[in-house]
């Protein structure tokens, strides 16, 4: 039987406390829902006594939420219990998290004051007092109470194992030892967690509970160490939110655990097919986008570009991944077609398009997927689909646009330059117009000898983002015969409109025949 660990969501304490952010009860209700289909086990609503609102959305939590065990935080200060006590107090399974600083940084920082003690000594005993009576009076609201040691990363050990023996014994249950700073490495942090396994009478029979930050960038590896060394519950947040550089990512210590259980042998309740879809929906409500390259969830997560890689992950998709993007909720593996990406990559999304080409086919959609990928970060379905009627279904192509050159800008009278090539023919004029593009139309007009009344002009972006591929489609009235259209794209606007133009002049040739 492999061992659980238990999931301490604090995204909607510790997290929220990342500067800039705020959430107002009802987004910590919608939230905790989602934590509850995550099936988180515990759920740190908030610390009652900093606000009203805080004690409101701890009261609401508690009615509202089925499932996790509702938490909330409290100084080791019987009036800060007394308020987690009220806010509970609706709550089915329910939980007080109390604790104090206990390194020399914190106990002379936070209790410099000689009420607490004039020596160094005096003041540890008195904490250790105010640990021990606060657990105690804890104890009196809820029998689920946690006892953090609030920078355990830095402390004395022997003060260290002194408190928590203290509050072992006075009723908690679960002990956290923070490492509050992100000082510690994993090393050193899970050798913390096996010494109090072993040397703090009566650890043995409570949770050790593993509560990282990111300073150093390492709270997800020093969590998944403490597990490795005993501990039994991983506090974190989902995408690492949280103060300074954050928390530890649930959504990456719960795939490692589940990725990796040959190194680590235990699993959680969490369901990780709905790690996608809180990740969403805890950066929207924080206003912290997600980076692409953002382990688990990231965009770019299972994204697949070099053609390496690709031709590698669509033989076999475990030569480049280690897990499922469906495992996560993301759906499927995506490969970003980019100039690197290579035929088999590209012949595998214009197959997934319903488009099977010949193999001389696929090599001219492929130098001209080349041009478009050099002037884009990436191309997208839409660029596809046109190269492809570009390319593979064009009109008969009596002229072709081999430059374009314009001029315009305040001042400036708009000119327009272009070579047009005729079988072995190349015409080239220069025309002025109200715009650049209304000049390149009066030049191709004159270079190919064919006039021409634009009756509609359309352009749309076919693909997202600044380099967005744009197409133009132009409706041609010539003198006679029926009226025709024209499309163009690329990723300069002005040419895709010449090359609009010029694809509605075809059509008029071809229709002559």
């Amino acid at each position: 039987m492999q061992d659980r660990v238990d999931i301490f969501d604090t995204s909607l304490r510790d997290g929220e406390q990342a500067a800039g952010s705020r959430l107002d009860v009802r987004e910590k209700l919608d939230i905790a829902h989602q934590l509850a289909r995550l099936n988180v086990d515990i759920i740190e609503a908030g610390f009652p006594q900093s606000s009203p609102q805080d004690f409101e959305a701890v009261h609401a939590l508690c009615s509202e939420i089925d499932g996790p065990v509702i938490c909330a935080l409290s100084r080791a200060v019987l009036a800060d219990i007394d308020r987690c006590g009220a806010a509970l107090k609706a709550g089915k399974r329910t939980r007080i998290h109390t604790g104090l600083g206990v390194s020399d940084i914190h106990v002379m920082g936070k209790f410099g004051d000689a009420k607490y003690g004039k020596t160094m000594a005096e003041k540890k005993a008195r904490l250790l007092k105010m640990a021990v009576a606060a657990v105690r009076h804890a104890k009196g609201f809820t029998p689920d109470v946690e006892f953090y040691a609030e920078d355990s990363g830095r402390a004395d050990r022997a003060f260290l194992f002194e408190v928590l023996q203290g509050v072992i014994e006075a009723g908690a249950i679960v002990l956290n030892i923070p490492d509050t700073t992100g000082y510690a490495v994993p090393e050193q942090y899970g050798a913390l967690i096996r010494e109090i396994r072993t040397k703090v009478p009566g650890a043995d029979k409570v949770t050790l509970s593993a509560h990282c930050h990111n300073d150093l960038g390492m709270a997800v590896a020093n969590s998944l160490a403490a597990v490795l060394n005993g501990a039994r519950q991983v506090e974190g947040t989902i995408n690492g939110i949280g103060e300074r550089a954050g928390n530890a990512a649930i959504e990456e210590v719960v795939m490692a655990l589940r990725t990796r259980r040959d190194v680590f042998n235990v699993d959680t309740r969490i369901n990780a097919k709905e790690f996608y879809r809180t990740s969403r929906m805890v950066a929207e409500a924080m206003h912290m986008s997600v980076p692409p390259n953002k382990a688990i969830i990231g965009s770019n997560a299972f994204a697949h570009s070099s053609g390496i890689h690709v031709d590698g992950v669509l033989k076999q998709r475990a030569t480049y991944e280690i897990m499922s993007p469906d495992d996560v909720g993301m759906g499927e593996s995506r490969v970003v077609l980019t100039a690197r990406t290579g035929h088999h990559g590209l012949k595998h999304r214009l197959e997934k398009l319903g488009h099977r080409l010949t193999d001389s086919e696929l090599d001219r959609v492929y130098q001209r997927f080349l041009i478009v990928a050099d002037k884009k970060r990436e191309v997208f379905d839409e660029d596809l689909t046109a190269i492809m009627r570009d390319e593979i279904h064009p009109v008969p192509e009596t002229f072709r646009l081999e430059s374009l050159q314009t001029m315009g800008g305040t001042g400036t009278i708009p000119t327009a330059t272009v070579r047009i090539r005729q079988g072995e023919k190349v015409h080239q004029q220069a025309a002025c117009g109200d715009g650049p593009i209304d000049a390149a139309y009066s030049a191709i007009s004159l270079a190919t000898g064919i006039t021409v009344k634009l009756t509609g002009y359309d352009i749309r972006a076919i693909s997202a983002g600044t380099e967005a591929m744009g197409e133009v489609t132009v409706r041609l009235e010539p003198k006679k015969g029926s009226a025709v259209t024209g499309r163009g794209a690329s990723t300069d606007i002005i040419e895709a409109s010449a090359k609009a133009y010029l694809d509605g002049l075809n059509r008029i040739v071809a229709e002559r025949g």
